[in-house]
């Protein structure tokens, strides 16, 4: 931001749901700091390549361009789907913000309303995630999943035109541009789990930001959701796993503790194994803040004990 006053530039993927999950950040940034905001696109390999995610490097090639946007100062701030961001520390950035989680459930888009009991034997099933794939095959086994890749409504078209007999996708998003009408099952996260922090925003800066953006950052800031997300992002960290690993967490808060169960599955959907540890949110500002990545901790180190390391491709070691 170049000086008082100028509009604050926000860095995002130029797809239909990125632009549209950033349009709800602006508005929130716009209303906390009293300044004008300027969305500005930038595109990313994930966006131009037609390779399989895993093959190009997981989700988090969609946010290697807007974090080198934004320490080459073409923008202010980033938003990006906290799924899809690596959870190694960039060098030079910070997550500033990240605001209340959306409805965090993976969903079916499926022809005449079909449920994934109700799809024929042989349907096929379209996902570019190695979870959602292996969830697909454990739950039904007799479907052939395909691999996809484009945005939303490129994908429910797959179906539409009956290239496929359904999609798997993330509740959020759909809801974030206006489709939740294609949906016919939403899996519950209880027997379903979704991607560390799916559903969840993240809003990315410079370590160097200014006062002026610590008290925009703290409005925008929903405490229970970072909580919940970071002991999740934890999982993946302390396993040594990608975003686009077979993995699912949920964290919650509920009064004064914090719960998080996760599961590690095997690709071809044969084997799962799953860890639930809690922690009560209580000590200083630092302590608390330090509970999430304990409690990932704790539950990865069951991970491990059970054997995930022999079941899914992660890359830590018991």
């Amino acid at each position: 931001m170049s000086g008082a006053g100028s509009a604050l530039r926000i860095g995002t993927r130029g797809s239909a749901l990125a632009l549209a999950q950033t349009g709800l950040v602006a508005a929130a940034v716009a209303k906390a700091s009293g300044l004008g905001v300027e969305i500005v696109p930038i595109a990313s390999q994930g966006d131009h390549s037609t390779a399989s995610l895993a093959s190009i490097g997981g989700t988090g090639v969609f946010a290697s361009a807007l974090r080198e946007a934004l320490i080459a100062d073409t923008c202010d701030l980033v938003v990006h789907s906290l799924k899809d961001l690596p959870t190694d520390a960039y060098p030079g950035l910070r997550i500033g913000a990240i605001p209340k989680r959306a409805d965090a459930r993976d969903a079916l888009c499926a022809r005449d309303g079909l449920t994934l009991e109700e799809l024929a034997p042989g349907a096929r099933v379209g996902t570019g995630s190695p979870r959602r794939a292996a969830q697909l095959r454990g739950w039904r086994p007799d479907v052939t999943v395909v691999d996809i890749r484009g945005n939303v409504d490129t994908r429910l078209r797959k179906v539409a035109d009956g290239e496929l007999d359904a999609v798997v996708l993330a509740a959020a998003g759909l809801g974030r541009i206006g489709r939740l009408d294609a949906v016919s099952e939403f899996f519950e996260l209880g027997k379903w789990a979704t991607a560390p922090g799916q559903g969840a925003l993240a809003i990315e800066v410079r370590d160097s930001y200014s006062s002026s953006f610590a008290a925009m950052l703290k409005a925008l800031d929903h405490s229970s959701t970072r909580l919940a997300v970071l002991a999740e992002r934890a999982v993946l960290a302390r396993l040594e796993a990608g975003c686009a690993a077979p993995i699912g967490a949920a964290g919650v808060v509920d009064g004064d503790m914090l719960f998080l169960t996760a599961t590690v599955y095997a690709p071809d959907g044969t084997k799962s194994l799953t860890s639930s540890h809690a922690l009560v949110l209580e000590g200083s500002a630092s302590e608390r803040a330090a509970l999430p990545g304990e409690l990932g901790d704790r539950v990865a180190a069951e991970l491990l004990a059970l054997g995930a390391a022999d079941i899914a491709p992660i890359g830590a070691l018991a």
